[in-house]
């Protein structure tokens, strides 16, 4: 911290996805693992998609996880599943002063892709983190492309003196346009902005699959492709004083319990940001 300054920030912010796997067994078990994780990892703010609640079956798991280890949530749904809903949370150690979500394109009676927005505290300030999980097939690299350009719109209305951060399964390996747009290594629609990967800034030669064949739970959709990174942390361009420095990024949640249970079909993943400007 700058000597004089009225901000209170003392370490980075710690931030992070998972793509819940809704209800699929074993369910108790798995919501287990998430929240015993929760709290040993102790992120700031959590980002989750795929997340149901079926009125007398199922209680909103996102309610549920923040209950278990000690968050505010949000929940929005956003498609009808199994006689509830499914939808996006974000779980925040520190209270939610707003939120709000957003229909993205291509929405179809079955499928109904949105992004989610929360405005929560850290230290002294306010931060925007955002969450989504786009289309998954894998011919709707357009569609995609048509989402994160929504999404973009979103974010940059939104955007202030702290860096805003960006998460979710976005259903899209790193060299697709539609994440290559985010980079700012390619042009569409005549706009290219720019986002900095989490994983990718730090881990330019590691490979950070979220969606991969070394979890079993993967299998029954072979037909999406094993192996792929698929769940990112975007955060806004870093600044000069050093705000939006990505300081870690991992893969998390990739290991099975004892009993050899995973916590979902995907992989968590991690990252901490400085919110703070740097000392000179």
């Amino acid at each position: 911290m700058k000597q004089g300054s009225e901000q209170t920030i003392v370490r980075p912010f710690r931030c992070l996805t998972l793509n819940l796997w809704g209800a699929e067994p074993p369910l108790q078990r798995r919501m287990d693992l998430v929240a015993a994780a929760l709290r040993e990892l102790a992120p700031d703010v959590v980002g989750l998609q795929e997340v149901r609640e079926v009125p007398g079956q199922l209680d909103n798991q996102a309610k549920t996880l923040a209950a278990a280890a000690g968050f505010h949530h949000a929940f929005v749904p956003a498609m009808p599943f199994a006689g509830g809903q499914e939808g996006l949370a974000i779980l925040s150690r520190a209270p939610i002063l707003e939120h709000v979500a957003f229909g993205l394109p291509h929405a179809e009676p079955g499928e109904r892709r949105i992004l989610l927005s929360a405005r929560v505290v850290f230290e002294s300030v306010s931060v925007w983190v955002h969450t989504t999980h786009l289309n998954y097939r894998l011919a709707h690299g357009k569609q995609r492309e048509d989402q994160v350009q929504a999404i973009d719109s979103v974010v940059a209305a939104r955007v202030g003196d702290t860096p805003s951060i960006v998460m979710g399964d976005f259903n899209a390996r790193p060299e697709s346009d539609e994440i290559r747009w985010l980079r700012g290594q390619v042009t569409l629609s005549g706009r290219r902005p720019y986002y900095q990967d989490a994983w990718a800034r730090l881990h330019p030669d590691g490979h950070g699959w979220t969606w991969a064949r070394a979890n079993p739970y993967t299998k029954p959709l072979t037909f999406l492709e094993p192996d792929r990174r698929i769940d990112y942390i975007f955060v806004t361009p870093m600044r000069r004083d050093g705000r939006a420095t990505i300081q870690s990024c991992r893969i998390v949640l990739d290991q099975p319990a004892a009993d050899g249970v995973y916590a979902s079909d995907h992989f968590g993943l991690m990252a901490e940001i400085q919110m703070d400007a740097l000392e000179a």
